[in-house]
């Protein structure tokens, strides 16, 4: 039996509608989600978890991949006893969904990929898997300025300090080697040659101005998955739940709605 990753139910009760799971990027933690929660709990049940190694979850002692995190997630399904799903990834959790949407087709009812990467042209690959090795070889702490500003906007950064403070926190406690190896899985991975497999409804939806999930790599994706729907936010980088979650809510929620199918959900 698989060590279940720490999770909280939110919103409408178990079985009583449908269920929308939430995974979070590298180095953060359930808690990304809570400024989009409100918008999704009165309409659904809400399951959202920390991946393994992060926040309060188990601590791997063995390496791990993407094929893993998909494991971690059909556990926790099995575990709540619901046949199908709607997932909502950021960032790393933008590969996790769909990853899981290709290998478990039966239990996915739509995918949300948020802030994340394909399409990468070999000088974009180049660039995530130097700064990989940058994290593996120094760890976080030396690289996080520069990170926090690939993820917030500068003015944002500026009038927001407890958030960043936060963020940076959440980072340094993450194991180094956990952190280090989801970075190098999200730089290594290239959902390219299979997104066109995945067969469940998808929204794919980018900050305009995040520098390594940029809006170039989400319209590929978007052409690339047979059905799917394109939205960019203007004025925003990579953290755009910590950021601006009403503005991610409003077409996502119209998303999953349109999309909802309470026969199949519970």
């Amino acid at each position: 039996m698989p060590v279940l990753c720490d999770y909280r139910i939110s919103g409408l009760a178990l079985h009583s509608a449908e269920v929308v799971m939430c995974v979070h990027g590298i180095g953060a933690s359930k808690h990304t989600w809570d400024g989009l929660l409100p918008f999704l709990e009165p309409h659904f049940t809400c399951v959202s978890y920390d991946l393994r190694g992060h926040g309060k979850s188990w601590l791997p002692d063995t390496d791990f991949g993407l094929e893993d995190l998909v494991d971690d997630m059909e556990a926790l399904r099995q575990h709540l006893q619901v046949t199908q799903i709607h997932i909502i990834g950021h960032s790393l959790g933008g590969m996790i969904g769909p990853a899981f949407a290709l290998a478990h087709p039966e239990h996915c009812l739509s995918v949300g990929l948020l802030s994340t990467a394909a399409g990468r042209t070999e000088e974009d690959s180049a660039k995530a898997k130097h700064l990989a090795r940058q994290v593996a070889l120094q760890g976080a702490e030396p690289l996080l300025d520069a990170l926090v500003g690939r993820w917030f906007t500068t003015s944002f950064a500026a009038a927001n300090a407890d958030v960043i403070e936060r963020r940076k926190q959440q980072v340094l406690a993450t194991p180094a080697a956990v952190f280090a190896t989801v970075f190098k899985i999200y730089a290594e991975t290239e959902m390219a040659p299979w997104l066109n497999q995945v067969r469940a409804p998808c929204i794919v939806l980018t900050g305009a101005e995040d520098g390594g999930c940029n809006p170039r790599l989400n319209r590929f994706i978007d052409q690339q998955l047979p059905h799917s729907q394109l939205v960019i936010l203007e004025h925003l980088k990579h953290a755009i739940l910590l950021e601006a979650p009403e503005r991610v809510a409003t077409p996502l929620l119209a998303f999953l709605q349109s999309n909802a199918c309470p026969s199949k959900g519970i």
